[in-house]
């Protein structure tokens, strides 16, 4: 093999193109030249030429392992040099910082939103991404699809999914004589009974519920937030599952003071609450501390004529629609969540636990066929919503069930309630 093969081979290689060698010969013998090899080989080649610099962004995960996970994953592309950020911190940190750098001049090239919304897609912020997904759209639920769709495009691919889960203490409520809840009545006579000296009945956050609950409850009530792009959330069905967590926030049961989220299981492994509202990916960390003595259950619903919920949410990537890279961007998004299985499953079952996106991978996940997690997969699948929808205006819902509760519970908590209302008021 002359030099300049030899050159075409190792460039051709290391930007991931593969061709046997036996079918080189065969182009070279009838007089296709190196020069044309390349050529052909179009934008693979002069982008690895061209040292492409791409920029990722992600918010900080609390599961262990999860940040040398999305290193190891940008060092294993070829194409592109990816410079990965891990914004640290909680609460709306990172959506504030991507919010900022999207209306900004240092905006990165690939970041992961909960969801794309129509001002984003307005403003020409996000791209879509129909090209890098046709080919495996169908192995995506409509429900994963549809927080992701505006207007018929797709502009974000879907990373992990996850749900919302009421766990709950076996020994606690055995020895309570209490049954797992499955309305909103039977949760607070259960949040009642479990409340000790030492223990509350129930975790549903450190404001009394609404951020984990504003938009769940209401599911439980058969209420909607949006038809036919109207807003619907002002019904008699969200109205009287307010009223029930204002009857909870009322009730003493509930375990306030405490500066751990609800996505953070460890209220409820410490005992501090016999029952908690959080995730399907504290399973793990809730397995290893209380071995089998735990149970989940959806979020019940209001009364027995409707059916309980959980909410289908999670994390999705997505292209800076304006960046100088797109194209770029778009092949490494695709490596990462279109083509890479063994990245798509280390991300979703690896670090904490979350259901695979794709219908496929999900199918061959063991964690998720037996015991709890089963009984999880099952909620989602007969009782998930998708949360957030696209244009949904949040901080709407969230100050009404903010209002209803914060201007009637203890006065400890009303000091706090300025700060709240900032955290959700739209920016």
């Amino acid at each position: 093999m002359d030099k300049e093969f030899q050159s075409v081979v190792e460039q051709l290689t290391h930007a991931g193109f593969k061709l046997p060698r036996r079918e080189f010969m065969r182009l070279t013998t009838f007089g296709i030249s190196s020069a044309a090899l390349l050529a052909a080989c179009g934008d693979t080649i002069s982008e690895s030429k061209k040292g492409v610099t791409l920029t990722q962004w992600y918010h900080q995960y609390g599961e262990a392992g999860t940040e040398a996970a999305v290193h190891r994953y940008a060092k294993s592309y070829t194409k592109a040099q990816v410079n990965v950020g891990w914004i640290a911190g909680t609460g709306n940190k990172y959506l504030n910082k991507v919010n900022a750098a999207l209306h900004g001049s240092d905006a990165p090239d690939v970041f992961e939103l909960q969801f794309p919304s129509f001002e984003q897609i307005k403003a020409g912020l996000i791209a879509p991404l129909d090209d890098i997904i046709a080919s495996v759209k169908n192995d995506f639920s409509p429900t994963t699809l549809k927080p992701l769709t505006i207007n018929g495009k797709v502009y974000a691919i879907k990373m992990i999914n996850d749900m919302g889960l009421l766990y709950y203490r076996k020994s606690v409520l055995d020895k309570a004589g209490v049954n797992p809840p499955t309305t909103m009545d039977e949760l607070i006579i259960a949040a009642k009974k479990l409340t000790s000296s030492s223990r509350k009945g129930l975790y549903i956050g450190q404001d009394g519920g609404v951020d984990a609950l504003y938009q769940v409850a209401p599911w439980g009530a058969g209420a909607d937030f949006i038809d036919n792009d109207k807003i619907v959330f002002d019904v008699p069905g969200t109205v009287a599952t307010y009223e029930k967590i204002l009857e909870l926030n009322n009730s003493g049961t509930l375990l306030i003071d405490t500066p751990i989220s609800w996505q953070d299981y460890t209220p409820f492994t410490q005992g501090l609450a016999a029952m908690q509202w959080t995730g399907l990916w504290a399973m793990p960390g809730i397995t290893k501390a209380l071995g089998e003595d735990f149970g989940v259950v959806p979020w019940p619903a209001l009364d027995a004529s409707f059916l309980p919920s959980t909410f289908l949410g999670g994390w999705a990537e997505m292209v800076f629609g304006k960046g100088k890279h797109i194209d770029a961007a778009k092949q490494y998004v695709k490596y990462l969540w279109i083509d890479s299985v063994n990245i798509q499953t280390d991300c979703s079952l690896g670090y904490g636990l979350h259901i695979p996106p794709r219908i496929s991978i999900a199918s061959k996940a063991t964690k998720l066929q037996s015991g709890p997690a089963a009984q999880a997969v099952d909620i989602l699948n007969k009782y998930g919503h998708a949360v957030p929808l696209p244009g949904i205006p949040q901080w709407t819902t969230r100050c009404v069930l903010h209002s209803a509760i914060f201007s009637r519970i203890e006065p400890m908590l009303r000091a706090r309630s300025t700060m709240l209302h900032r955290s959700v008021r739209p920016s």
